[in-house]
């Protein structure tokens, strides 16, 4: 069995990551590609990005997120939203350096939003370099540190994430415990080295536990790196 990098049969906890934004590891991006900010009129260029890359699951359900988050604050976008854009103009990958919009995070830290990279792109290493550059951004917005929310259905970011150097709140790795050891399983990832491993029927949902093979030939890495 393999896992996809979004993976809804994994049972779902929300995850929230942090580090100080010190020492960013520097990627770049391959030819061929660039970074553009936001402009009035890239909405549905998000959309389908974020569609693409399975965070929304239609044009709709895509248009509620962008009202939720962007549509009384565009005019921050255009400092704060990048894209990545193929040779030809395509928009085909999108970051946010942005803020914690319900308003319970007092800290003034950073909130690194809605990474994603369309499904075809992925595997061509356009999100490391995204990442870095959006993290730079942050810092020359006036950020010192910065979070970043996620979940265990997209367990491929979270290692991505913890490559960067971001680690799991104290407070989140207590209450999504089970979602981190998780994240464990899938990944042995060196930042998560405190953690015991669940079993690996533990990972599926309810409704996917009876169809788990437990002789069946598990693939974890396995086109990892095709992924990012």
């Amino acid at each position: 069995m393999k896992f996809d990098n979004h993976d809804e049969r994994i049972r779902y906890y929300e995850l929230l990551l942090e580090r100080d934004l010190e020492q960013i590891p520097q990627f770049e991006l391959p030819e061929g590609y660039q970074f553009v900010f936001y402009k009035a009129g890239d909405r549905d260029s998000w959309i389908e990005i974020e569609r693409s890359a399975k965070e929304f699951t239609s044009y709709e359900q895509g248009l509620q997120s962008w009202h939720k988050y962007y549509e009384t604050r565009q005019e921050e976008l255009p400092a704060r939203m990048v894209f990545v854009e193929d040779s030809k103009g395509e928009k085909v990958a999108t970051a946010t350096a942005f803020y914690d919009i319900y308003g319970r995070d007092k800290s003034g830290d950073g909130w690194l939003h809605w990474v994603a990279v369309r499904r075809e792109y992925q595997g061509k290493g356009l999100s490391k370099p995204l990442i870095a550059y959006v993290l730079n951004l942050m810092t020359n917005l006036g950020y010192r540190h910065a979070k970043i929310p996620t979940q265990t259905t997209t367990w491929l970011a979270c290692k991505i994430y913890m490559d960067f150097g971001f680690k799991p709140i104290p407070a989140n790795k207590i209450n999504s415990l089970e979602g981190w050891r998780i994240v464990k399983t899938l990944t042995n990832h060196p930042a998560l080295s405190d953690l015991e491993k669940v079993a690996l029927d533990e990972i599926f949902k309810e409704k996917n536990k009876d169809s788990f093979e437990s002789n069946h030939a598990i693939i974890f890495r396995k086109n990892i790196s095709d992924l990012e």
